[in-house]
This record gives structure tokens, sequence and C-alpha cells, in this order.
């Protein structure tokens, strides 16, 4: 059965991006419920147990239709959590080096273009939804708990959470302030490891 990861940093550790309280809630609350959830659908459909997330994910479709939307909802949100929890760290922040550097510029000319476009469209995504690096270089979004591999897309490098329940305790309605301190936390080492794996490096 699926269970919620283990943070490596406090909840107190990024301050100068969320605060202690609202990373508890996030993380205990939130992600909690979509594993619990998630572990439902799979006691109801135990044809499914031993298939990790990303495989569940991946092939959605070919999934008994009772199990898709729960899967598609849960392991959702427990896959996202999972990965947005990789992608920020107290030692975070800064800009990529090497291959992942390239491979921004490459694609948007430049880091700072790559930044503004990221931010563009997470300030765009209407309701709640989710903004991706992939390791094509493309900054994707999604709706709800929606993912890129249930697209049929490569696992992405990193992501941002753009649902009010990840900021509204901190910011309110301020999602841009938001945005803009998540910059400074963007693990970025956790994010170049991805795309290693990604080129078989």
């Amino acid at each position: 059965m699926f269970e919620l990861p283990s943070l490596t940093y406090g909840y107190d550790s990024l301050k100068g991006f969320v605060g202690a309280e609202l990373m508890g809630f996030h993380h205990d609350k939130h992600h909690q419920t979509y594993v619990d959830k998630l572990n439902a659908v799979i006691e109801l459909n135990p044809e499914l147990k031993n298939r990790s997330v990303e495989d569940l994910l991946a092939h959605i479709n070919e999934l008994p239709e009772s199990a898709q939307t729960g899967i598609s909802n849960h392991g959702g949100g427990h896959y996202n959590h999972s990965l947005f929890w990789q992608s920020i760290s107290p030692n975070g922040g800064g800009q990529p080096t090497g291959d992942l550097l390239n491979l921004i510029i490459n694609k948007h000319g430049s880091y700072q273009n790559f930044v503004d476009e990221f931010t563009s469209k997470a300030l765009a995504v209407f309701g709640s939804g989710w903004v991706w690096l992939q390791p094509n270089g493309d900054i994707i979004t999604t709706a709800n708990q929606d993912t890129p591999i249930a697209q049929g897309l490569d696992a992405p490098l990193l992501c941002l959470d753009v649902w009010e329940h990840a900021y509204y305790l901190d910011y309110k309605n301020k999602r841009d302030d938001y945005v803009r301190a998540w910059w400074n936390v963007v693990d970025w080492e956790n994010a170049a490891n991805r795309y290693q794996a990604f080129l078989g490096k």
C-alpha cells in the first residue's frame, strides 16, 4: 500500500517560502488524504496492488473503468505532491548548472526568460493545478491533480503546486507573491539528478 513520503527537511525550514503551519497542514493533511483515498481505491481493485503510482497513471486508460477516476485524482495527488516536496529545499534557489542549465537556455534563450515564462504560466492557471518543467525543456500546466505522465509525456523534472491550499494560509490570494518566493527554494540539484537519469547518464 502507498505511504506518505517523509520530508528531508523540517516544516519550519522553508520560512522564506511558506511557514511551518502551512507545511504541516499541506503534507500531513492534504497529501495524507490523497494517500488514504488512493489506498481505498486499491483495496477495491486488488489486481492493482504492487503497481507503482507512476505505472498506474501512465496506463490510466487501461485500468478498470471503476478505478480510473480515483487513480487519476488520488494517485495524481500522491504523485504530484511527492515530486513537489522533492522540488523544494531550504538549500535551494539560485539557478541550475550543467546539462540542465544548457537545456533551459537552449529552449528558452536565457534562464531569465525561462523564469518569466514559468511564472507567467503559474499565474495563468485558472483555479487549481500545477506547473511542470519537462525533460525536453517545455513548461506545461495541468488542472486539478492531472499529471504529465497520464498524458503520455515523460516524467517531469520539477513542479510547482498552485492549488490555493498550497499558499492561502500564508499568502491569502497573492499567488504572485507565493510563486516569486518559490524561486528561492527550488531544488535544482534534485531536478538535475532527474534530468541526468532521463538522459541515462
